[in-house]
């Protein structure tokens, strides 16, 4: 395949307790071998929890709204138009504080596995879990 159009009405979208994740660019979506490329949606007061993804660099691109955003124990807000890089394994996590909807983009490389996202959450332990 040379490339693919997703136009948003035919882009698949995963419903979250904590918001939307839509799916730009996958190995099913697309045949990606390198990039995953997702849409994300967080609702106000909510966030994606801390995680990690241990083969895959990460780049949260913030579209609309501002984050809480986390890379291992520190944090800082992000607004439209900022980002930021995460290594491969590193813990974060990212949380809407504001009272409007936030869209950010979210790129992972390489692909991993048939889905092409690798995660592994790690809210429930320490430190995290009572980090925030």
């Amino acid at each position: 395949m040379d490339g693919k159009f997703i136009s948003a009405a035919a882009m698949e979208r995963d419903h979250l307790d904590w918001g939307v994740m839509g799916w730009l660019s996958r190995p099913a979506t697309t045949g990606a071998k390198d990039l995953v490329v997702i849409e994300v949606t967080l609702e106000a007061g909510f966030g994606h929890n801390f995680h990690k993804h241990p083969e895959q660099e990460e780049v949260i691109y913030v579209v609309s709204g501002s984050v809480e955003q986390w890379v291992g124990r520190d944090s800082t807000t992000l607004r439209a138009g900022d980002g930021v890089f995460i290594a491969a394994d590193v813990v974060h996590a990212s949380f809407n504080t504001g009272d409007q909807t936030a869209k950010l983009i979210a790129i992972l490389g390489p692909s991993v596995g048939a889905e092409g996202y690798q995660l592994v959450e790690v809210y429930t332990q320490e430190p995290w879990a009572s980090l925030r």
